[in-house]
């Protein structure tokens, strides 16, 4: 198994990628640290890892928290003994996000101190952790948006996720030296309850879906495939990379005139 011995914290692990993540963590031998703010979605995580004879817990935090980031890598170190894997999913796509001119500077804020600052201080509080493991891996999720504008304007989400592609790089650079990877995942447009949410119109989804050359959206147990060799040792020479997994938009992006 790819994580046997390991132990991974995964935030935003209650649904979507996080969940699959931490399901297929589990199942390849890790044991997975379970965060989010929803205690119902946590709990029934980590009872669907356990029905499969896996280790989980359950740790409520809201990553824009300090106090809650500090806690979660307790958790990890007081339940299992040490952290060999961080992966920062965490991340919110507000409805009223959209150009400069209409988005509230409300929107702006949570939609910066969870995408953003919650990466900060997963890194903060998990960076001691994984040294005092001797090393590990960081994975932070970003976005293809982090790389080329979207055709349906979200400004605080591109923006947010360009932060986390930016500080993926240089915690990589930093940290090379102490045996910590660092690497962003970069999904492209995915069938997941976040995004089908923003584009809920069939125009919408078009919009996207016209860009990407594979003609469908991703699926979260796709995202978590590329997480588990990001997470693996099978990606012992990779750090600091942009680990897009689009179905090719970022490769044919062009925004119909």
């Amino acid at each position: 198994m790819r994580l046997e011995g390991k132990v991974a914290l995964i935030t935003g692990a209650a649904s979507g990628i996080g969940r699959e993540s931490a399901v297929l963590f589990a199942a390849e031998g890790a044991s997975v640290v379970v965060a989010d703010m929803d205690d119902k979605g946590g709990r029934q995580t980590v009872a669907e890892i356990e029905k499969a004879g896996g280790k989980a817990v359950f740790v409520r935090a809201d990553v824009s928290q300090n106090a809650d980031c500090r806690a979660m890598m307790e958790v990890a170190e007081r339940t299992y003994g040490k952290l060999n894997v961080l992966f920062n999913n965490a991340g919110i796509m507000l409805g009223g996000d959209d150009d400069a001119v209409s988005t509230g500077e409300d929107v702006w804020e949570r939609t910066m101190a969870v995408n953003v600052r919650g990466v900060f201080l997963g890194c903060k509080h998990g960076i001691p952790a994984l040294r005092r493991a001797g090393g590990g891996s960081i994975i932070n999720t970003a976005s293809f948006v982090a790389v080329l504008g979207a055709a349906t304007p979200q400004i605080a989400y591109t923006a947010s996720k360009g932060a986390v592609l930016a500080m993926t790089r240089e915690l990589a650079v930093i940290h090379a030296r102490e045996n910590i990877r660092v690497n962003a995942l970069c999904p492209g447009p995915l069938k997941t309850e976040l995004l089908m949410k923003f584009l809920n119109t069939e125009e919408k989804r078009q919009r996207r879906l016209v860009h990407i050359p594979m003609g469908r959206f991703g699926e979260s147990k796709e995202m978590a495939k590329a997480a588990l060799f990001l997470a693996s040792d099978d990606s012992s020479y990779t750090t600091g990379a942009t680990f897009l997994a689009d179905g090719g938009i970022t490769a044919a992006y062009v925004t119909p005139l």
